[in-house]
Protein backbone atom coordinates (compact mmCIF):
# COMPACT_ATOMS: atom_id res chain seq x y z
CA UNK A 1 0.00 0.00 0.00
CA UNK A 2 1.20 3.35 -0.81
CA UNK A 3 1.72 5.65 2.44
CA UNK A 4 0.80 8.70 2.16
CA UNK A 5 1.35 11.44 4.82
CA UNK A 6 4.36 13.70 6.63
CA UNK A 7 7.63 12.23 6.26
CA UNK A 8 8.69 13.43 9.60
CA UNK A 9 6.50 10.98 11.39
CA UNK A 10 8.33 7.92 10.93
CA UNK A 11 7.92 4.18 10.47
CA UNK A 12 9.61 3.62 14.04
CA UNK A 13 7.25 6.13 15.49
CA UNK A 14 3.86 3.58 13.63
CA UNK A 15 6.08 0.74 15.07
CA UNK A 16 6.27 1.96 18.55
CA UNK A 17 2.60 2.77 18.98
CA UNK A 18 1.85 -0.93 17.70
CA UNK A 19 3.89 -2.22 19.86
CA UNK A 20 2.73 -0.74 22.99
CA UNK A 21 -0.91 -1.30 22.11
CA UNK A 22 0.30 -5.13 21.57
CA UNK A 23 1.80 -5.30 25.14
CA UNK A 24 -2.15 -4.93 26.38
CA UNK A 25 -2.93 -8.36 25.16
CA UNK A 26 0.34 -10.18 26.58
CA UNK A 27 -0.59 -9.15 29.93
CA UNK A 28 -4.08 -8.29 30.60
CA UNK A 29 -5.16 -12.14 29.82
CA UNK A 30 -5.48 -15.34 32.22
CA UNK A 31 -2.99 -17.64 30.51
CA UNK A 32 -5.17 -20.68 31.06
CA UNK A 33 -8.20 -19.50 28.75
CA UNK A 34 -6.97 -16.89 26.93
CA UNK A 35 -9.58 -14.49 28.53
CA UNK A 36 -8.52 -10.90 27.41
CA UNK A 37 -9.39 -8.03 30.01
CA UNK A 38 -12.03 -5.40 28.73
CA UNK A 39 -9.68 -2.81 30.61
CA UNK A 40 -7.15 -2.40 32.70
CA UNK A 41 -9.41 -1.85 36.24
CA UNK A 42 -8.63 -4.32 38.31
CA UNK A 43 -11.56 -6.98 39.03
CA UNK A 44 -12.97 -6.36 35.26
CA UNK A 45 -14.42 -9.12 33.41
CA UNK A 46 -13.20 -10.75 30.21
CA UNK A 47 -14.66 -8.95 26.86
CA UNK A 48 -14.86 -11.64 23.61
CA UNK A 49 -14.76 -8.46 21.27
CA UNK A 50 -11.33 -8.04 23.12
CA UNK A 51 -10.31 -11.79 22.88
CA UNK A 52 -11.49 -11.68 19.41
CA UNK A 53 -9.28 -8.73 18.50
CA UNK A 54 -6.46 -10.43 20.36
CA UNK A 55 -5.93 -13.30 17.92
CA UNK A 56 -5.26 -11.16 14.76
CA UNK A 57 -2.91 -8.99 17.11
CA UNK A 58 -1.02 -12.41 18.27
CA UNK A 59 -0.39 -12.81 14.40
CA UNK A 60 1.22 -9.22 14.15
CA UNK A 61 2.96 -10.00 16.83
CA UNK A 62 4.58 -13.11 15.13
CA UNK A 63 4.56 -11.17 11.99
CA UNK A 64 6.67 -8.24 13.57
CA UNK A 65 8.86 -10.73 15.94
CA UNK A 66 7.58 -9.42 18.74
CA UNK A 67 6.61 -12.89 20.11
CA UNK A 68 6.96 -16.44 18.89
CA UNK A 69 5.26 -18.55 16.29
CA UNK A 70 5.14 -21.07 19.48
CA UNK A 71 3.99 -18.56 21.91
CA UNK A 72 0.86 -17.46 19.65
CA UNK A 73 0.14 -21.13 18.89
CA UNK A 74 -0.08 -21.49 22.70
CA UNK A 75 -2.17 -18.34 22.89
CA UNK A 76 -4.44 -19.10 20.30
CA UNK A 77 -5.24 -22.98 21.28
CA UNK A 78 -5.90 -21.55 25.10
CA UNK A 79 -8.85 -19.51 23.55
CA UNK A 80 -10.08 -21.96 21.12
CA UNK A 81 -9.99 -24.96 23.22
CA UNK A 82 -11.95 -22.75 26.16
CA UNK A 83 -14.60 -21.64 23.62
CA UNK A 84 -14.69 -25.14 22.09
CA UNK A 85 -15.08 -26.81 25.83
CA UNK A 86 -16.76 -24.00 27.79
CA UNK A 87 -20.47 -24.63 29.25
CA UNK A 88 -22.82 -23.53 26.69
CA UNK A 89 -27.19 -23.57 27.20
CA UNK A 90 -29.66 -21.88 29.03
CA UNK A 91 -28.60 -21.84 32.36
CA UNK A 92 -27.94 -18.42 33.27
CA UNK A 93 -24.42 -18.80 34.44
CA UNK A 94 -22.95 -20.42 31.10
CA UNK A 95 -20.35 -19.17 29.11
CA UNK A 96 -22.71 -19.11 25.70
CA UNK A 97 -26.08 -20.07 23.99
CA UNK A 98 -26.27 -21.49 19.98
CA UNK A 99 -22.86 -21.14 19.31
CA UNK A 100 -23.00 -17.26 20.66
CA UNK A 101 -21.12 -16.48 23.79
CA UNK A 102 -21.91 -13.63 26.38
CA UNK A 103 -21.04 -10.26 25.76
CA UNK A 104 -18.74 -10.16 29.16
CA UNK A 105 -17.04 -13.53 31.19
CA UNK A 106 -15.63 -13.74 34.24
CA UNK A 107 -11.73 -13.79 33.96
CA UNK A 108 -11.28 -16.84 35.79
CA UNK A 109 -14.30 -19.12 35.59
CA UNK A 110 -15.16 -18.07 31.67
CA UNK A 111 -18.76 -17.99 32.73
CA UNK A 112 -20.97 -15.36 31.97
CA UNK A 113 -20.18 -12.39 34.06
CA UNK A 114 -23.37 -10.31 35.57
CA UNK A 115 -26.42 -9.71 33.37
CA UNK A 116 -24.79 -9.57 30.22
CA UNK A 117 -26.40 -10.25 27.26
CA UNK A 118 -25.50 -12.92 24.63
CA UNK A 119 -23.99 -10.89 22.03
CA UNK A 120 -24.13 -11.52 18.23
CA UNK A 121 -21.78 -8.90 17.09
CA UNK A 122 -19.31 -9.11 19.84
CA UNK A 123 -19.62 -13.23 18.91
CA UNK A 124 -18.83 -11.98 15.45
CA UNK A 125 -15.70 -10.42 16.31
CA UNK A 126 -14.41 -13.36 17.88
CA UNK A 127 -15.60 -15.70 15.34
CA UNK A 128 -13.42 -13.21 12.58
CA UNK A 129 -10.66 -13.22 14.92
CA UNK A 130 -10.49 -17.09 15.57
CA UNK A 131 -11.45 -17.72 11.43
CA UNK A 132 -7.92 -15.46 10.93
CA UNK A 133 -5.90 -17.87 13.21
CA UNK A 134 -7.23 -20.81 10.87
CA UNK A 135 -6.08 -19.05 7.67
CA UNK A 136 -2.73 -17.83 9.41
CA UNK A 137 -1.51 -21.18 10.77
CA UNK A 138 -1.26 -23.31 8.30
CA UNK A 139 0.97 -25.71 8.91
CA UNK A 140 0.71 -29.51 8.68
CA UNK A 141 1.82 -30.05 12.59
CA UNK A 142 -0.42 -31.25 15.06
CA UNK A 143 -1.09 -27.83 16.86
CA UNK A 144 -2.09 -25.55 13.62
CA UNK A 145 -4.05 -28.53 12.86
CA UNK A 146 -6.34 -28.21 15.80
CA UNK A 147 -6.44 -24.66 15.44
CA UNK A 148 -7.72 -24.94 12.09
CA UNK A 149 -10.47 -27.45 13.06
CA UNK A 150 -11.66 -25.99 16.19
CA UNK A 151 -11.95 -22.70 14.58
CA UNK A 152 -13.90 -24.00 12.38
CA UNK A 153 -16.36 -26.03 14.57
CA UNK A 154 -16.71 -23.13 16.94
CA UNK A 155 -17.90 -20.86 13.57
CA UNK A 156 -20.06 -23.04 12.20
CA UNK A 157 -22.02 -23.74 15.76
CA UNK A 158 -23.28 -20.02 15.53
CA UNK A 159 -27.35 -20.25 14.54
CA UNK A 160 -27.58 -16.76 12.55
CA UNK A 161 -31.10 -17.78 11.60
CA UNK A 162 -32.70 -18.42 15.24
CA UNK A 163 -30.45 -15.13 16.02
CA UNK A 164 -33.13 -13.43 13.57
CA UNK A 165 -35.76 -14.19 16.10
CA UNK A 166 -38.23 -14.55 13.15
CA UNK A 167 -37.62 -11.15 11.00
CA UNK A 168 -35.53 -10.06 8.44
CA UNK A 169 -32.12 -8.62 10.32
CA UNK A 170 -30.51 -9.97 13.32
CA UNK A 171 -31.16 -9.34 16.82
CA UNK A 172 -28.65 -7.31 19.49
CA UNK A 173 -28.84 -10.76 21.46
CA UNK A 174 -30.36 -12.46 23.89
CA UNK A 175 -31.16 -13.51 27.89
CA UNK A 176 -31.82 -16.48 29.16
CA UNK A 177 -34.29 -14.59 31.71
CA UNK A 178 -36.20 -12.65 29.42
CA UNK A 179 -35.26 -13.74 25.40
CA UNK A 180 -34.09 -11.82 22.84
CA UNK A 181 -33.05 -7.95 22.73
CA UNK A 182 -36.10 -5.96 21.03
CA UNK A 183 -33.43 -3.85 19.02
CA UNK A 184 -32.13 -5.55 15.99
CA UNK A 185 -28.89 -4.54 13.66
CA UNK A 186 -30.25 -1.72 11.80
CA UNK A 187 -29.16 1.52 10.57
CA UNK A 188 -25.53 1.43 9.53
CA UNK A 189 -23.45 0.26 12.11
CA UNK A 190 -20.01 -2.10 13.21
CA UNK A 191 -22.57 -5.25 12.03
CA UNK A 192 -21.06 -5.70 8.76
CA UNK A 193 -18.60 -8.31 9.38
CA UNK A 194 -21.16 -10.13 11.76
CA UNK A 195 -23.80 -10.19 8.57
CA UNK A 196 -20.82 -11.41 6.32
CA UNK A 197 -20.16 -13.79 8.70
CA UNK A 198 -23.82 -15.05 8.99
CA UNK A 199 -24.34 -15.07 5.11
CA UNK A 200 -21.24 -17.03 4.62
CA UNK A 201 -21.89 -19.77 7.45
CA UNK A 202 -22.04 -23.47 6.06
CA UNK A 203 -24.64 -24.38 8.52
CA UNK A 204 -27.18 -21.82 9.73
CA UNK A 205 -26.91 -19.25 7.35
CA UNK A 206 -29.22 -16.20 7.05
CA UNK A 207 -30.53 -15.64 3.20
CA UNK A 208 -29.76 -13.04 1.37
CA UNK A 209 -32.80 -10.72 1.86
CA UNK A 210 -31.76 -10.26 5.91
CA UNK A 211 -28.73 -8.18 4.40
CA UNK A 212 -30.71 -6.18 2.11
CA UNK A 213 -33.39 -5.57 5.06
CA UNK A 214 -30.29 -3.99 7.15
CA UNK A 215 -28.83 -2.00 3.56
CA UNK A 216 -32.64 -0.60 3.58
CA UNK A 217 -31.94 1.19 6.77
CA UNK A 218 -29.00 2.97 6.01
CA UNK A 219 -29.34 6.68 5.79
CA UNK A 220 -27.42 8.98 3.07
CA UNK A 221 -26.09 12.25 3.69
CA UNK A 222 -24.18 15.20 2.74
CA UNK A 223 -22.00 16.93 5.61
CA UNK A 224 -19.49 19.16 4.89
CA UNK A 225 -19.22 18.37 1.50
CA UNK A 226 -18.63 15.14 1.61
CA UNK A 227 -21.70 12.30 0.88
CA UNK A 228 -21.50 8.97 2.80
CA UNK A 229 -23.44 6.01 4.60
CA UNK A 230 -24.00 8.43 7.73
CA UNK A 231 -22.75 6.94 11.37
CA UNK A 232 -21.73 9.27 14.02
CA UNK A 233 -19.22 7.62 16.21
CA UNK A 234 -16.07 6.94 14.25
CA UNK A 235 -15.35 2.84 15.22
CA UNK A 236 -18.62 2.57 13.22
CA UNK A 237 -16.43 3.00 10.16
CA UNK A 238 -13.65 0.98 11.07
CA UNK A 239 -14.27 -2.26 13.12
CA UNK A 240 -15.71 -4.10 10.16
CA UNK A 241 -12.62 -2.80 8.09
CA UNK A 242 -10.30 -4.55 10.63
CA UNK A 243 -10.94 -7.71 8.36
CA UNK A 244 -12.35 -7.30 5.83
CA UNK A 245 -10.48 -5.27 2.58
CA UNK A 246 -13.57 -3.38 0.89
CA UNK A 247 -11.57 -1.47 -1.19
CA UNK A 248 -13.12 -2.06 -4.64
CA UNK A 249 -15.62 -4.02 -3.65
CA UNK A 250 -19.48 -3.11 -3.88
CA UNK A 251 -22.60 -4.32 -3.09
CA UNK A 252 -26.09 -3.37 -4.38
CA UNK A 253 -25.87 -0.31 -1.96
CA UNK A 254 -22.57 1.19 -2.98
CA UNK A 255 -22.71 0.62 -6.45
CA UNK A 256 -25.66 2.14 -6.88
CA UNK A 257 -24.06 5.44 -4.42
CA UNK A 258 -21.43 5.40 -7.12
CA UNK A 259 -18.92 4.35 -3.75
CA UNK A 260 -17.36 1.56 -1.69
CA UNK A 261 -17.55 1.09 2.18
CA UNK A 262 -13.62 2.26 2.35
CA UNK A 263 -14.38 5.29 0.47
CA UNK A 264 -17.18 5.89 3.08
CA UNK A 265 -14.50 5.63 5.77
CA UNK A 266 -12.55 8.08 4.05
CA UNK A 267 -15.32 10.55 3.92
CA UNK A 268 -16.51 9.67 7.46
CA UNK A 269 -12.84 10.29 8.72
CA UNK A 270 -12.32 13.94 6.91
CA UNK A 271 -15.91 14.79 8.48
CA UNK A 272 -14.72 13.91 11.88
CA UNK A 273 -12.12 16.49 11.11
CA UNK A 274 -14.06 18.91 9.41
CA UNK A 275 -16.21 18.81 12.65
CA UNK A 276 -13.03 19.47 15.00
CA UNK A 277 -12.38 22.39 12.58
CA UNK A 278 -15.64 24.11 12.83
CA UNK A 279 -15.04 23.34 16.78
CA UNK A 280 -19.22 24.60 16.85
CA UNK A 281 -19.46 23.81 20.59
CA UNK A 282 -15.81 25.77 21.13
CA UNK A 283 -14.19 22.79 23.11
CA UNK A 284 -10.31 22.85 23.88
CA UNK A 285 -8.09 21.60 21.86
CA UNK A 286 -10.26 20.57 18.76
CA UNK A 287 -8.98 21.97 15.75
CA UNK A 288 -7.39 20.18 12.48
CA UNK A 289 -4.98 17.74 14.19
CA UNK A 290 -7.40 17.22 17.10
CA UNK A 291 -10.55 15.30 16.84
CA UNK A 292 -11.49 11.45 17.48
CA UNK A 293 -15.32 10.92 18.40
CA UNK A 294 -16.34 7.34 19.35
CA UNK A 295 -17.76 4.97 21.80
CA UNK A 296 -15.19 5.92 24.81
CA UNK A 297 -14.72 6.29 28.32
CA UNK A 298 -15.56 10.29 29.75
CA UNK A 299 -15.36 12.47 32.66
CA UNK A 300 -18.54 10.73 33.97
CA UNK A 301 -21.99 12.02 34.12
CA UNK A 302 -22.48 15.57 35.73
CA UNK A 303 -23.50 18.91 34.68
CA UNK A 304 -20.59 21.97 34.55
CA UNK A 305 -20.36 25.78 33.90
CA UNK A 306 -18.15 25.76 30.29
CA UNK A 307 -17.66 28.94 28.31
CA UNK A 308 -20.37 31.04 30.43
CA UNK A 309 -22.95 28.07 29.84
CA UNK A 310 -23.96 24.67 31.21
CA UNK A 311 -22.28 21.52 29.74
CA UNK A 312 -23.33 17.72 30.43
CA UNK A 313 -20.44 15.90 30.91
CA UNK A 314 -20.63 11.84 29.91
CA UNK A 315 -19.40 8.90 31.47
CA UNK A 316 -18.64 5.64 28.49
CA UNK A 317 -20.83 6.49 26.01
CA UNK A 318 -21.01 6.48 21.61
CA UNK A 319 -19.60 10.21 20.76
CA UNK A 320 -20.14 11.31 17.57
CA UNK A 321 -19.61 14.11 14.79
CA UNK A 322 -21.10 16.01 14.09
CA UNK A 323 -24.71 15.72 15.89
CA UNK A 324 -23.24 14.34 19.17
CA UNK A 325 -23.11 13.33 21.56
CA UNK A 326 -20.22 15.57 22.54
CA UNK A 327 -18.66 16.69 25.67
CA UNK A 328 -15.19 17.56 24.49
CA UNK A 329 -13.87 14.52 24.83
CA UNK A 330 -11.66 12.44 22.56
CA UNK A 331 -10.15 9.19 21.74
CA UNK A 332 -6.78 9.18 20.09
CA UNK A 333 -6.80 5.63 19.51
CA UNK A 334 -10.40 6.30 16.97
CA UNK A 335 -7.66 8.73 14.98
CA UNK A 336 -5.05 6.43 15.10
CA UNK A 337 -7.59 3.27 13.40
CA UNK A 338 -8.65 5.71 10.40
CA UNK A 339 -4.94 5.62 9.39
CA UNK A 340 -5.21 3.07 6.28
CA UNK A 341 -8.33 5.45 5.32
CA UNK A 342 -6.67 9.09 5.22
CA UNK A 343 -2.88 9.11 6.68
CA UNK A 344 -2.35 12.44 5.48
CA UNK A 345 -4.85 13.47 8.12
CA UNK A 346 -4.24 10.73 10.23
CA UNK A 347 -0.79 10.94 10.84
CA UNK A 348 -0.30 14.72 11.80
CA UNK A 349 -2.91 14.03 14.19
CA UNK A 350 -1.40 11.39 16.50
CA UNK A 351 1.85 13.54 16.18
CA UNK A 352 -0.01 16.16 17.66
CA UNK A 353 -1.62 13.60 20.55
CA UNK A 354 1.58 12.17 21.12
CA UNK A 355 4.01 15.37 21.02
CA UNK A 356 1.95 18.15 22.76
CA UNK A 357 -0.09 15.92 25.05
CA UNK A 358 2.34 13.51 26.58
CA UNK A 359 0.35 13.07 29.65
CA UNK A 360 -1.91 11.22 27.49
CA UNK A 361 0.90 7.94 27.01
CA UNK A 362 -0.24 5.46 29.43
CA UNK A 363 1.51 1.68 29.98
CA UNK A 364 0.41 0.35 27.18
CA UNK A 365 0.00 3.24 23.79
CA UNK A 366 -1.93 6.03 25.26
CA UNK A 367 -5.22 6.28 27.19
CA UNK A 368 -8.31 5.85 25.73
CA UNK A 369 -9.69 9.13 25.64
CA UNK A 370 -9.10 12.63 27.26
CA UNK A 371 -11.03 15.84 27.65
CA UNK A 372 -9.26 19.65 28.22
CA UNK A 373 -12.84 21.14 28.56
CA UNK A 374 -13.76 19.47 31.79
CA UNK A 375 -12.37 21.35 34.37
CA UNK A 376 -12.66 24.78 32.60
CA UNK A 377 -8.95 25.16 33.79
CA UNK A 378 -6.23 25.43 30.84
CA UNK A 379 -3.54 22.92 32.75
CA UNK A 380 -6.02 20.44 34.32
CA UNK A 381 -6.93 17.70 31.59
CA UNK A 382 -9.38 14.86 32.98
CA UNK A 383 -8.14 11.44 31.24
CA UNK A 384 -9.16 8.15 31.36
CA UNK A 385 -7.68 6.24 33.52
CA UNK A 386 -7.97 3.04 32.06
CA UNK A 387 -6.41 1.10 29.03
CA UNK A 388 -9.73 -0.88 26.71
CA UNK A 389 -8.89 -3.73 24.73
CA UNK A 390 -11.17 -3.10 21.97
CA UNK A 391 -9.36 0.70 21.59
CA UNK A 392 -5.83 -1.14 21.59
CA UNK A 393 -6.87 -4.24 19.39
CA UNK A 394 -7.95 -1.91 16.33
CA UNK A 395 -4.52 0.35 16.67
CA UNK A 396 -2.30 -2.78 16.36
CA UNK A 397 -4.22 -4.36 13.61
CA UNK A 398 -5.26 -1.04 11.26
CA UNK A 399 -1.81 -0.11 11.79
CA UNK A 400 -0.68 -3.43 10.47
CA UNK A 401 -3.25 -3.23 7.78
CA UNK A 402 -1.71 0.31 6.94
CA UNK A 403 1.70 -0.97 6.86
CA UNK A 404 1.65 -4.77 5.14
CA UNK A 405 -2.51 -5.27 4.57
CA UNK A 406 -1.63 -8.41 6.68
CA UNK A 407 -4.68 -9.04 8.18
CA UNK A 408 -6.60 -8.22 4.99
CA UNK A 409 -4.46 -10.45 2.85
CA UNK A 410 -5.49 -13.66 5.06
CA UNK A 411 -9.04 -12.96 5.26
CA UNK A 412 -9.08 -12.88 1.29
CA UNK A 413 -8.22 -16.87 1.87
CA UNK A 414 -11.28 -17.36 3.83
CA UNK A 415 -13.82 -18.98 2.25
CA UNK A 416 -16.68 -18.12 4.42
CA UNK A 417 -15.85 -14.40 4.26
CA UNK A 418 -15.81 -15.06 0.72
CA UNK A 419 -19.21 -16.75 0.42
CA UNK A 420 -20.45 -14.09 2.90
CA UNK A 421 -19.60 -10.93 0.47
CA UNK A 422 -20.65 -13.16 -2.61
CA UNK A 423 -23.99 -13.51 -1.45
CA UNK A 424 -24.50 -10.42 0.00
CA UNK A 425 -24.25 -9.07 -3.65
CA UNK A 426 -20.36 -8.27 -3.43
CA UNK A 427 -18.25 -7.96 -6.70
CA UNK A 428 -15.20 -6.60 -8.22
CA UNK A 429 -11.96 -5.70 -6.86
CA UNK A 430 -10.27 -8.74 -5.03
CA UNK A 431 -13.34 -10.79 -5.15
Amino acid sequence: MEHAGPSNFGEERIDKLQREAFEYFLHEVNPDNGLVADNSQPGTPASIASVGFALPVYITGVERGWMTRADAIERTLNVLRFFYNCPRGTASDDSGYKGFYYHFLDMESGRRNGRSELSTVDTGFLLAGMLTAAVYFDRENEDEHEIRTLADEIYRRADWKWACNGGATVTHGWKPATGFLRYRWEGYDEASLMYVLALGSPSFPIPPESYSAWCSTYKWKKIYGHEYIFANPLFIHQYSHIWIDYRDIQDAYTREKGIDYFENSRRATYVQQQYAIKNPKEFEGYGENFWGLTASDGPGWTTRNFNGRKQSFFDYTARGAPFGPDDGTVAPWAAVTSLPFAPEIVLPTIKNFKDVYPQITGKYCMKSSFNLSFSGEEDDVWISPYHFGINLGPIVLMCENYRTGLIWKLMRDCQYIKNGLLRAGFKDGWL
